[in-house]
């Protein structure tokens, strides 16, 4: 059986599912990493209505995303939660392939 590149906590899934079910358009959101920050790289979130060329897409708990090709070999092995906190609530990511994070937690390194 094949590892999935990405896993979902039954909060992340809940919480997609209802992000999905406010955007008729959207199917599934789309996990990528950017160029950002002090430590050099940013998770992406965006709304997709299908897969682009060489996206994987993902299947975990009734809910689809897709990662962009690109971003595939940063965030292998994450697990992706919905955290809600006192003065704050997002997504938050587990990665195994961080080796560090910038102070304010918006940018991460490989």
């Amino acid at each position: 059986m094949q590892k999935n590149p990405l896993s979902l906590t039954s909060t992340a899934a809940e919480r997609i599912k209802f992000l999905l079910s406010q955007q008729p358009d959207a199917r599934a959101l789309r996990i990528g990493v950017k160029t950002k920050g002090c430590s050099g790289l940013s998770y992406a979130i965006d709304y997709a209505n299908a897969p682009q060329a060489l996206d994987i897409v993902v299947t975990d708990q009734e809910v689809t995303v897709y990662i962009d090709a690109k971003a595939s070999m940063y965030i292998f092995g994450t697990e992706m939660d919905y955290v809600t906190e006192n003065m704050k609530s997002g997504f938050v990511f587990r990665n195994p392939n961080e080796k560090g994070r910038c102070g304010c937690g918006e940018s991460f390194h490989v």
